[in-house]
């Protein structure tokens, strides 16, 4: 991964926003400024569906896209999971880096966008991403880097607001068609994939933290064939 992984497992915490971010600008600003509104955006606790889902696999390697603040980063390294997670804001890789000293756990941090990230092709067991915001594009690149990211027999597992791609043009300006949705890459799916979960479920919802008036979740899980 070069230079984009900026903290190795030896050093969990030196994370720090003056390293080099790889991606759009005008992403990280965005989400920078959402972070900075608040001291603590996100509950602190792992994702339901994640610990639904992962509980059963032998931890292996991991990609946690979108980590946050680093709840599910923090959660799959106690569970003996060796975690790169990537984020596009400094400002909450920052908190991450933070929980995970704290938690005396190690996990390398990726500061870019997935499209942008020199992620080494094929070679994460599991592949996470949680209710992500993936910018669309005509060429599909967020979810074929996805795809591209799991090694052979490894898992993809893509969890999403139910409802959420249908929903029409807000006051805020967010449209569901600039977004990547779980339908949109199941879609991709071809023979060297074995669907094992695409459904609908009530959401597992952690106490406190942004999201929680969202009920339901799309949980897309599938395993990338030898």
């Amino acid at each position: 991964m070069t230079d984009r992984i900026v903290s190795e497992t030896s050093s969990p915490d030196t994370f720090a926003s003056s390293d080099a971010y790889v991606g759009d600008p005008a992403v990280r600003a965005e989400w920078d400024t959402r972070y900075a509104d608040r001291p603590q955006v996100w509950s602190g606790r792992p994702n339901g569906a994640l610990v639904a889902e992962v509980s059963g696999l032998a931890p292996g390697r991991v990609l946690d896209v979108g980590c946050g603040e680093g709840a599910d980063a923090v959660w799959l390294a106690r569970e003996g999971w060796d975690v790169t997670a990537l984020e596009v804001s400094g400002i909450a890789l920052e908190r991450a880096a933070e929980h995970a000293r704290d938690a005396g756990v190690a996990v390398r941090w990726v500061h870019a966008t997935l499209t942008a990230a020199e992620l080494p092709p094929a070679s994460f067991d599991l592949v996470s991403a949680q209710y992500p915001a993936l910018q669309r594009t005509p060429d599909a690149a967020a979810e074929r880097a996805l795809l591209a990211a799991v090694a052979p027999g490894g898992v993809l597992l893509l969890v999403h607001h139910a409802g959420m791609e249908t929903q029409p043009v807000n006051d805020s300006g967010f449209d569901p068609a600039d977004y990547v949705w779980p339908s949109m890459v199941a879609a991709l799916l071809d023979d060297d994939w074995e669907v094992d979960v695409d459904e609908q479920r009530p959401r597992l919802v952690p106490d406190g933290g942004a999201g929680v008036h969202h009920t339901d979740d799309v949980v897309l899980r599938a395993r990338r064939l030898g």
